[in-house]
């Protein structure tokens, strides 16, 4: 240690100063360092790929088809894996994808599948008809515990087969005649069956390849590693270095691998919008995954032509767990829904073209024309929560709001967090957690008040519904009602649209009166694409046919 020969106060504090300075100037320079390898890696991976390089919003929490929920998973696996059916981007029809064709008896009741005799799995094993009659039947496996596994209630017993009321899996409605026809019975006609097919619920696994890794049934086995992973997409894994990047590249074995357009496609898991709209300007990106609010108008100004603000069919809400403190009172939860000003959020905060949700179901999916609708009442929502015995907010616990981590999820928690205090006088906390995180906490209720989307997989309002049924992996909520549950198996008993219609708003006035949901606005498809990128068709469920797509050098 060096010995100061001027050991009084204005030597210690310059001392000080020159530490204090010393620190300052290894966090520039570290931050510099980071900005510098995010472009460096970047400008690394663009000479590197002469494919298409696409941000996702968050590190991936899986593989596996069966057992994850998120869009960041469905933009990845999209690519890797693909269903019986696809869809058209730009009617929104299906069309033909495992299967080449397919037939429907007359009652909607029994689907007939005939699979491609040239569908293979990336490792060239034959993919079978038998292979979805497994997938399927794993999904519904009780031991499995999909979150998603309610999407396949369509199938007959298979909502029995779920809940253990029924134990032989044989009996669940899916039959493969041959190596190439698989023929499937409904519980009751499903309008939207075709259209699901798009989901990552159904796609087929390898059970030749699962097995090797451990048992069928069980989750988180390692079968979806570089090396190990096959799937039956157009593109295959070959690279996965967690929170840096996924490369995939086309399948040799996929049926059409002669349409496949781009090579090659590396994912990027960018929370941090800033660094994501830094590598898109520095060429390192040619697809975002989403942009900041308020570099909107800056794109429409100098840049537009590589802006999109597409329709998006989704709502941004809040969940709350009506199992934890104040918030079991349906009154505080009324309370929070009604203190909330829509209208200023979306015209002050996110200015991008969103549109204020006073209802959970997106008005697209034709309901509401006379049924419950939220409103911003301040007056009202200080009388509830005065009657849960909180007048002013007196006494009201501290309130957390737990967000994924991003700019855009804090910056709308902050704009709620202001409306409560001012509005109800309460005192609301941010929490961020990364996506893993974040989805184990919303799993385990471990919760107050979390930041949560929905976006359609199937252009239907009974998708949105539905995933608030007590036993839905969905839910997430700890909100059970007996008479919500009684409305949603009549609905998916109803044929008549206009009755089903009528049902679904009744099932939807209970939800908001509840409140175990706080809808906040309906979203678009904020995001950034470069004039390199060919064949991108916009479309409500944000569905990408990644073969479609065409890059330049």
């Amino acid at each position: 240690m060096r010995f100061c020969p001027h050991n009084d106060r204005r030597c210690f504090q310059r001392s000080t100063r020159l530490r204090l300075w010393t620190i300052a100037w290894r966090y520039a320079l570290a931050a510099l360092l980071l900005v510098c390898f995010i472009a460096c890696s970047g400008e690394r991976q663009r000479q590197e790929t002469t494919g298409l390089r696409v941000g996702i919003e968050a590190e991936v929490q899986d593989l596996d088809p069966h057992l994850v929920t998120g869009v960041p998973e469905h933009r990845v696996l999209s690519a890797l894996f693909e269903g019986l059916v696809s869809l058209d981007p730009a009617s929104g029809q299906p069309i033909p994808g495992v299967a080449a064709s397919w037939e429907v008896s007359d009652d909607e009741r029994v689907y007939r599948f005939y699979i491609r005799p040239d569908a293979e799995w990336s490792d060239g094993t034959p993919l079978t008809a038998q292979d979805f009659v497994l997938s399927w039947r794993r999904m519904l496996s009780p031991t499995l515990a999909a979150e998603y596994a309610y999407l396949l209630y369509c199938l007959k017993q298979g909502a029995a087969f779920h809940r253990k009321e029924m134990t032989d899996p044989g009996q669940v409605g899916a039959v493969a005649l041959d190596d190439h026809t698989l023929e499937v019975h409904l519980e009751r006609p499903t309008p939207y069956f075709l259209a699901m097919q798009i989901h990552m619920a159904w796609y087929p696994v390898p059970k030749h390849v699962v097995e090797k890794y451990g048992p069928w049934e069980e989750r988180g086995t390692p079968w979806t590693l570089p090396g190990r992973l096959v799937s039956n997409g157009p593109y295959h894994l070959v690279e996965w270095r967690p929170n840096e990047y996924i490369r995939v590249k086309k399948n040799p074995h996929y049926w059409n691998a002669g349409g496949v357009l781009i090579p090659e496609i590396v994912f990027y898991p960018i929370e941090n919008l800033q660094t994501e709209e830094r590598m898109f300007r520095n060429g390192a990106l040619d697809m975002t995954a989403n942009l900041a609010f308020h570099l909107v108008p800056k794109y429409q100004r100098d840049n537009p032509q590589v802006l999109r603000l597409d329709p998006y069919l989704g709502t941004y809400f809040y969940r709350l767990n009506v199992t934890r403190g104040p918030l079991q009172d349906k009154r505080v939860r009324q309370a929070l829904s009604l203190a909330l000003d829509r209208d200023d959020l979306c015209r002050n905060v996110l200015r991008s073209g969103e549109r204020p949700a006073f209802t959970f179901v997106p008005p697209e999916l034709a309901l509401h024309s006379d049924s419950y609708r939220l409103s911003y009442d301040p007056a009202r929502a200080k009388t509830l929560l005065a009657e849960a015995g909180y007048p002013e907010g007196k006494n009201f616990p501290p309130l957390e709001i737990l967000y994924n981590t991003s700019e855009a999820h804090k910056t709308i928690a902050e704009a709620i967090q202001r409306q409560w205090a001012q509005t109800l006088g309460i005192e609301v906390r941010l929490t961020n957690q990364e996506w893993k995180v974040y989805l184990s906490s919303l799993d385990t209720l471990d919760y107050s008040v979390a930041r949560s989307g929905w976006i359609a997989d199937v252009p239907d309002a009974i998708n949105f519904l539905e995933c608030f049924l007590k036993e839905s992996g969905n839910n997430r909520t700890g909100f059970a009602s007996a008479e919500y549950e009684q409305i949603i198996h009549r609905i998916y008993d109803t044929l008549d649209p206009e009755a089903r219609r009528t049902l679904m708003e009744q099932a939807e006035a209970i939800l908001l009166d509840e409140a175990p949901v706080i809808p906040i606005y309906f979203y678009i498809r904020r995001f950034l694409i470069s004039p390199r990128v060919t064949g991108y068709t916009p479309n409500p469920l944000g569905f990408i046919r990644w073969q479609m797509l065409q890059c330049t050098p």
